[in-house]
């Protein structure tokens, strides 16, 4: 596991991240886990653990210097990303991890008591119909889905000043015409993800 550590400093220096050598452990720990679980639960696609360090670990870990808030719901997080990178980044930030899949809620139960994560807690809900007790500064989304569906499913989860945060591929010209007018696209930031050599982009999005 030294090469997969040594690949995941250097990425996070390339991002620009302070990164503990606990942080760093609680990381591996959760690749570890996600690796287990995968052989019997398929929770990605991606099975190579360098490859799991970039496009999960260091994908995820890219919108960390725009998040403003304390409160955050992962929608449609999957395996728990971007939300349990996140919480290992920022243990002062709560994250609500919420996924209609229970296979993947079962997971993501099992990883938050092995690694021990108090601020993340879980969901297993459709977006539309889950009832926080309380709204969101940020609502994120990872290929969740469209930013129409994202706005008609999240919005009533933000509280007022509350953003939604939709990393994207290719950037989504085709959905942003579609945005209701009462939403506007605060921040377009294009990402860099160390040794992932596609297309990455963080949409911000703010009610007008």
């Amino acid at each position: 596991m030294e090469g997969i550590k040594s690949r995941l400093l250097a990425g996070t220096a390339e991002l620009g991240l302070v990164v503990s050598n606990q942080q760093s452990e609680l990381l591996i720990n959760y690749l570890i886990l996600l690796q287990k679980w995968n052989k019997a639960y398929n929770l990605t696609a991606i099975r190579d653990p360098d490859a799991m360090v970039s496009k999960h670990l260091l994908d995820s870990l890219s919108i960390a210097p725009y998040l403003q808030g304390n409160r955050y719901l992962d929608v449609g997080t999957g395996a728990g990303l971007p939300g349990i990178p996140l919480a290992i980044l920022y243990p002062d930030k709560q994250f609500s991890l919420l996924d209609s899949n229970g296979k993947k809620t079962r997971f993501l139960i099992e990883a938050r008591q092995q690694l021990k994560l108090l601020n993340v807690s879980i969901h297993s809900e459709r977006a539309e119909l889950f009832q926080p007790e309380e709204p969101y500064d940020g609502v994120l989304s990872r290929a969740f889905a469209s930013l129409l569906d994202m706005v008609n499913g999240c919005e009533k989860h933000l509280a007022p000043g509350g953003r939604l945060y939709a990393m994207k591929g290719v950037f989504p010209d085709t959905e942003l015409s579609q945005l209701p007018k009462h939403f506007i696209v605060e921040h377009s930031y294009s990402l860099s993800v160390p040794n992932v050599d596609e297309d990455r982009h963080l949409l911000v999005l703010g009610r007008c």
